[in-house]
């Protein structure tokens, strides 16, 4: 009887249904990008690299990936872009108002398999709010991994997401390094300028020893790859985060489908060699 009730129950249950979740924070990282940290009113518990779906009763939902340690159980951190109508509506937000939170969705970084390697990292813009849960993740266990290597490009120095945290990244340990460049260059800037892949050659690796994770806008993940791939990583090591278009997040409306999967149920974080050969990958 027990056994049938709960079947009962996760058939009806509403696979929609979202938890409250209060607005705690709110921090300026550029001209058009916040971060808001969120504190769910029921613990939600994600793995690096899982995405959640946020909601504005009334303005609509939208797939955002967890920007926070995965560690810290009370509260969310969703670093978010505004670049249509609920994004905008969120920006409109202030601390004390309240949003709806539901997930985890996906499979996330596989961590374990990680682990006595050496991990090289390739960001783009607001791509680097995936990466950061990683990061913390990592730095969890910093201890794990043989090197943590972060690549970062952005359009300029205004643009470069949580700027007052780089230094504290390089400052987790001597294997920690960390480096960023910009598209363009201004009087402050003392750094590379230049695409991200102008900053992934001479880079002291072992490739034999490696895993290499990208996630930023479709055109900076394609190009990056193929640099990689150059280097020598292989197919099967580079992770790549396919977070375009996913809206349900349950595998039914069908947005997100990359060749036989689904972004949201299969992903959002693939191995090049599963999706190289599928058609339109980077549109």
């Amino acid at each position: 009887m027990e056994q049938a009730a709960a079947r009962l129950e996760n058939e009806t249950k509403n696979p929609y249904a979202y938890t409250e979740a209060e607005i705690i924070g709110i921090s300026t990282e550029t001209s058009n990008i916040k971060t808001f940290t969120v504190r769910p009113k029921s613990q939600l518990v994600f793995r690096a690299g899982q995405f959640m779906d946020v909601t504005i009763p009334g303005i609509g939902e939208a797939p955002f990936t967890p920007s926070s340690n995965h560690n810290a159980k009370d509260k969310l951190d969703f670093t978010i872009m505004s670049a249509g109508r609920l994004t905008r509506k969120l920006h409109e937000m202030k601390p004390g108002e309240t949003v709806g939170v539901r997930g985890p969705y996906g499979l996330g970084y596989p961590l374990d398999h990680f682990k006595s390697k050496e991990i090289f990292i390739v960001g783009g813009g607001v791509g680097l709010a995936p990466l950061r849960a990683l990061l913390y993740a990592l730095f969890n266990d910093v201890s794990e991994y043989k090197k943590i290597i972060l690549k970062y490009g952005a359009k300029t120095p205004k643009d470069i997401v949580y700027k007052n945290e780089v230094d504290s990244w390089k400052a987790k340990a001597k294997h920690v390094e960390v480096e960023i460049t910009t598209d363009q260059g201004d009087d402050t800037w003392k750094g590379n300028v230049g695409l991200v892949t102008t900053i992934l050659k001479n880079t002291n690796i072992d490739i034999n020893n490696s895993v290499s994770i990208v996630c930023g806008p479709p055109i900076m993940m394609k190009f990056v790859t193929f640099k990689l791939l150059d280097l020598g990583f292989k197919d099967e090591n580079i992770y790549l985060s396919m977070e375009k278009n996913m809206s349900c997040g349950v595998g039914k409306c069908g947005h997100c489908r990359v060749g036989p999967y689904y972004a949201c149920k299969d992903g959002p974080v693939f191995t090049y060699d599963k999706i190289k050969t599928l058609p339109n990958i980077w549109d």
